[in-house]
């Protein structure tokens, strides 16, 4: 009696010590699950593939936003920024579809662990439009499950967005389509004969064609208001708002242009700076 005596009083604290060790590992799990840094949904990485690690750097970095640029040669979509630049190797597939369907694959559902709201992938078409974007279409048919569909006007959200900007003749076959697997880049023209954002959900521009304010002094009280403007109508149809061509060397001038963008709640602040936008989101926190 007394070894089964024994038996039992070593299971019983066997069962406590393991309680013990397996609640502070539980709240250690949930710890790093609260405190892991969240995605920067403000943060747009422009000419991604131009980084030593095209999109894994820009996720590293915790961005909700890349941007690819693509030639059609050959029925091969290839990235690059010039002709010049084109290699075979580096296909869309290779640097961004297949990377992102095993990320999603991996974290079940999302591109960024816990965060179901969709990457956008901006590709930006350098060759001719339409057929670009015919052959664009059906490579993004092979990721049936990776992107957000809209089909018949209704929006159906995946983990990743693709979004069409570029060669502008990529609007009427897109516009043709009853099911698409990519949405439209608009520009600030069309805020006056504006088309839903089932089918342009994202605003882009230049910067330095609607606006002379560079960073440095005062930002002029009419572009600001012309800014705010701009956001209000945009986000009062549903539509995200980006610019491209603003300051992106490091200093005081790109930190105040930042700040405004911020301040009129601009959606993409765009970079090619990584780390250095990633460290300024985190300060100002309106992410």
């Amino acid at each position: 009696m007394a070894l089964t005596t024994r038996r039992r009083a070593l299971t019983t604290l066997g069962a406590a010590l393991a309680g013990t060790v397996a609640l502070p590992a539980a709240h250690a799990l949930a710890g790093e699950q609260r405190h892991r840094p969240r995605p920067l949904w403000r943060a747009h990485a422009h000419n991604d593939y131009e980084h030593s690690r095209p999109l894994l750097d820009a996720l590293d970095h915790r961005f909700t936003s890349v941007e690819a640029d693509i030639f059609l040669v050959d029925g091969q979509l290839l990235v690059a920024h010039d002709p010049a630049d084109l290699d075979p190797s580096r296909t869309l597939e290779s640097l961004y579809l297949d990377p992102l369907a095993a990320r999603v694959r991996a974290h079940r559902g999302s591109v960024h662990r816990g965060h179901r709201r969709p990457l956008q992938l901006l590709i930006d078409i350098k060759t001719e439009g339409s057929s670009t974007y015919l052959e664009l279409d059906r490579h993004l048919r092979r990721y049936r499950h990776l992107f957000t569909t809209c089909a018949h006007g209704r929006v159906f959200p995946g983990p990743v967005t693709a979004v069409v900007s570029g060669d502008r003749a990529a609007r009427a076959p897109m516009e043709a389509q009853r099911v698409r697997r990519a949405f439209y880049d608009g520009r600030l023209t069309d805020l006056a004969a504006p088309a839903p954002a089932s089918f342009a959900p994202l605003i882009s521009d230049n910067w330095t064609l609607n606006f002379t304010w560079r960073g440095v002094g005062a930002f002029p009280l009419a572009e600001r208001r012309r800014l705010h403007g701009i956001v209000r109508t945009a986000h009062a149809r549903g539509q995200r708002v980006r610019f491209w061509a603003t300051p992106d060397l490091p200093g005081p001038a790109r930190d105040a242009l930042w700040g405004e963008l911020v301040a009129a709640d601009v959606d993409h602040l765009n970079t090619d700076d990584l780390a250095g936008l990633e460290s300024f989101l985190d300060v100002h926190r309106r992410t």
